[in-house]
């Protein structure tokens, strides 16, 4: 063979007289063997015989590098490039077959086009695992799947193993562990996180150790999944939140895997940072939904039952059924002193949702305070006017006030409507009647006027407190019309008699179904009714005993 000054460089010994398979790589020799004698068990692309390839190649050299090799070759031999690897270096094989039946084999380094394509390949990769991981984990804003599906990512793409660890609660770790082909697994353990190198830090998020500094011998039992075996390389990572650590991220490596490079731990943190991200969004979600719950406990409607010898029972549907409150309320308070009247109140706040709410339950809270003057209507509605003009709130409501005594077999009732729909009286025959009492609504004006009725409620007679939802919901068989006062009458006309609480689902049932699915605003609904009971006397006949049905 024969060969230039840079082909004798690469494959010392080249020259003339020796063979090619002396001095060239295997892969070359078997292109070249190829390139003589094509078969029908080596073809390549559309039947040109292909070369096999050893190995890839990291390093850059200049200049084309020729080989001439001497040697039958069939003229009609059509070998595709071949490739492969040269003291570290990776070149492409491209052959010229002469005239004469020899070859030319020409080397052209590809180490650096190689090396970008690998890069390029790599990026593609890592880039689609953070975009994956990212759409798993925001997916979910449950604290404990966020953690699942961190630790099992982590195993399966970064490590042989992983750790996610949240911060402490009551003195013991959340932790779940992964191994790569395993399921994740939760526990709650009593340990110093700072008996581990790196670990404390990382829960108060501190900057990562790395993981050249971290001896794996060093690992405490409980950091190491049962049955992984000798740990080889440890890389512990913060999990960033909003503000603060949302935990950390230990990744375990086998001792004949290969230790974690700074690239990989640098892409770990990339990971981390999503999955942090992700942890704190949900343990904030939980927080909230948490105060959220605690405040819909104090603003939701109460239950009603019966109360001094006297029957209550409400109801009440928000505008949006994935609402739990909104701008209608009521609320009974039983009297503290025996003789003395409980006060019903029935509500309608301007707007809805949760703005509404608010003031919902400052209207409410400031009532309660009001409660030792329930006697008198009309001062408790000037002071809650006064107490709304004064907020930074600009919304006003609409309110009546049912003060409600049991007197004898019958119950003695002073109706004060401050702005609101007026209610509805509905007498053992049945007949409706609309009680005689109006006022100013509250928070609007510097002066709220209203005035006071007094009536009776015979055993099995109602007086309803709604509230405008009902009577303006729209719907019925066109899908547009009012359901009505008139309509609202009609029905409680039906209900003569029946107990409050059933009084109560009908009318609620009713305007159900007369809505549909359509638009509504909040509904609600108070019956307070005189029960059809006796009264008993108590042991030896000294007091005035109890009701019962």
């Amino acid at each position: 063979m024969l060969a230039n000054e840079a082909a004798g460089v690469l494959l010392p010994g080249a020259g003339k007289g020796v063979a090619l398979a002396d001095v060239a790589p295997p892969w070359l020799s078997r292109a070249h063997e190829t390139l003589r004698a094509p078969t029908e068990e080596s073809p390549g692309p559309d039947g040109a015989a292909t070369a096999d390839v050893d190995g890839a190649a990291t390093a850059d050299v200049d200049g084309d590098v020729a080989a001439h090799v001497d040697g039958d070759v069939a003229a009609t031999a059509d070998v595709d490039v071949a490739w492969g690897a040269v003291g570290g270096r990776t070149f492409e094989a491209h052959p010229t077959v002469l005239a004469d039946g020899s070859a030319v084999w020409w080397l052209v380094e590809d180490t650096d086009r190689r090396l970008a394509r690998e890069a390029l390949r790599m990026e593609r990769e890592r880039t689609e695992f953070l975009s994956r991981s990212s759409n798993l984990l925001l997916s979910s804003l449950n604290l404990d799947r966020c953690m699942d599906v961190t630790a099992q990512m982590a195993a399966e793409h970064l490590a042989d193993a992983a750790m996610v660890i949240a911060p402490s609660r009551a003195n013991r770790l959340p932790v779940v562990s992964c191994v790569r082909g395993g399921s994740p697994s939760q526990s709650h353990l009593g340990v110093d996180p700072d008996e581990v190198p790196g670990l404390g830090e990382a829960l108060r998020g501190f900057p990562p150790v790395p993981s050249r500094w971290l001896d794996p011998a060093t690992a405490p039992s409980w950091l190491v999944p049962e049955g992984f075996g000798p740990v080889g390389s440890i890389v512990i990572t913060p999990l960033p939140g909003h503000g603060v650590s949302a935990g950390a991220l230990v990744l375990l490596r086998r001792s004949e895997t290969d230790a974690f490079t700074e690239r990989e731990e640098v892409f770990a943190r990339l990971f981390a940072a999503r999955a942090g991200a992700a942890m704190s969004a949900a343990r904030l979600y939980a927080e909230q939904s948490a105060i959220t719950d605690v405040l819909m406990r104090e603003l939701l409607p109460p239950s009603l039952h019966q109360v001094g010898g006297v029957d209550f029972a409400g109801g009440y549907r928000p505008s949006q059924d994935h609402e739990r409150i909104g701008g209608d309320f009521y609320d009974v308070h039983p009297s503290v002193t025996e003789g003395e009247a409980s006060l019903a109140v029935l509500g309608d706040v301007c707007g809805k949702g949760l703005e509404a709410a608010v003031l919902t339950g400052k209207i409410r809270n400031t009532l309660h305070a009001l409660l030792p003057m329930a006697d008198d209507h009309q001062r408790m509605l000037s002071l809650l006017n006064t107490a709304l003009l004064n907020s930074h709130h600009t919304r006003f409501a609409t309110l009546i006030l049912a003060s409600a005594l049991r007197d004898g077999h019958q119950v003695r009732l002073r109706l004060t409507s401050a702005g609101h729909l007026a209610p509805l009286i509905v007498r053992a025959d049945g007949e409706v009647e609309q009680a005689d009492t109006k006022g100013t609504l509250v928070g609007a004006i510097p002066d709220a006027v209203s005035r006071t009725v007094t009536l009776s409620l015979a055993p099995g007679e109602t007086c309803v407190l709604y509230t405008d939802g009902i009577t303006e919901a729209r719907g019925g068989p066109l899908g547009g019309a009012l359901f009505g006062e008139k309509r609202l009458r009609r029905v409680l006309s039906e209900c003569a008699g029946m107990p409050a609480e059933g009084i109560v689902e009908r009318v609620q049932m009713l305007a159900a179904e007369w809505v549909g699915t359509g638009r509504h605003d909040d509904m609600a609904v108070v019956v307070i009714s005189a029960p059809r009971t006796h009264h008993l006397s108590a042991v030896n006949g000294r007091t005035r005993g109890r009701y019962t049905a």
